[in-house]
């Protein structure tokens, strides 16, 4: 099981992610460009010092992430399977939006699975730190893939 984020926006929020990540022992890929310079120091508020001990991969952009994917993408999108009917492996790798631009259309017509998380009618979204702790979570728990 991987995390994937395509182009974040929010340093805290990648921050917070790969707390995460590194907390649960998840690889994080992230698809650049960013929109934050990717520092320590735009790091450390949200990630302490767990940025510094996660696995992280950066890609230079999409085709560079594409190329080297192992294992299902599902993309974490206001559109698609509801999370507890979606059915998750071992190798998916779960991406994430740009906070404030989504992915293109080429990004959600590659993924093999497009899931929601259930939400109250009349909101619009999740954190996607948020969105990454829920779908990781049932990914996990399917997969039987927590740390021991």
């Amino acid at each position: 099981m991987r995390l994937a984020l395509y182009q974040p926006d929010q340093a805290g929020n990648v921050g917070t992610i790969l707390r995460l990540a590194a907390c649960i022992g998840v690889p994080v890929d992230i698809v650049e460009p960013c929109g934050f310079p990717f520092s320590d120091r735009a790091l450390k508020r949200a990630g302490m010092d767990y940025a510094a001990i996660a696995n992280v991969t950066r890609h230079r952009d999409w085709t560079a992430f594409e190329a080297q994917a192992k294992g299902r993408i599902v993309l974490l999108t206001t559109g698609g399977a509801l999370l507890p009917d979606a059915r998750f492996e071992p190798n998916d790798v779960l991406m994430l939006r740009s906070e404030s631009r989504g992915v293109p259309p080429q990004v959600h017509d590659r993924a093999d699975l497009r899931v929601r998380i259930p939400q109250s009618p009349g909101t619009r979204s999740l954190n996607i730190a948020v969105a990454a702790g829920i779908g990781l979570a049932e990914a996990l728990r399917q997969t039987d893939g927590w740390p021991e």
